[in-house]
């Protein structure tokens, strides 16, 4: 069953914005670390922002100020605000919720919490 769906990336021209979304209704685990991860094409998987439980949120120091995360009042979505765009920020992005070990925002895995599917960002120069 799909917990975590990830909705909102497209094509857009460089200095761009999207906003990506991820519905977490389905998700029933504790919620203690939430976020955003992109994989480029040939690249590692890299974490871009996370929120923990008092709603502190941390970015990627490629992304800090362009990138906001943020979620709705009954935190069953969250939302990646990408403005600025750049060609770099081209991949594809996954929405993460508790994939965190111990601390949020430190080390991650992909075998741990839940993960979705993937929305594609592509952003031309």
């Amino acid at each position: 069953q799909v917990q975590l769906e990830e909705s909102g990336g497209g094509s857009v021209q460089a200095g761009g914005a999207l906003r990506l979304s991820c519905s977490t209704s389905a998700y029933t685990g504790r919620r203690d670390c939430m976020g955003w991860f992109r994989q480029a094409p040939g690249k590692a998987r890299e974490p871009v922002s996370h929120i923990d439980s008092d709603g502190r949120t941390t970015y990627a120091e490629a992304v800090k100020g362009r990138f906001t995360l943020s979620q709705d009042n009954a935190k069953n979505t969250l939302f990646l605000q990408m403005n600025s765009l750049r060609p770099e920020d081209t991949a594809m992005y996954y929405c993460a919720a508790d994939s965190w070990v111990g601390e949020c925002g430190g080390t991650w895995s992909r075998s741990l919490g839940s993960w979705g599917q993937g929305t594609q960002v592509t952003v031309s120069s």
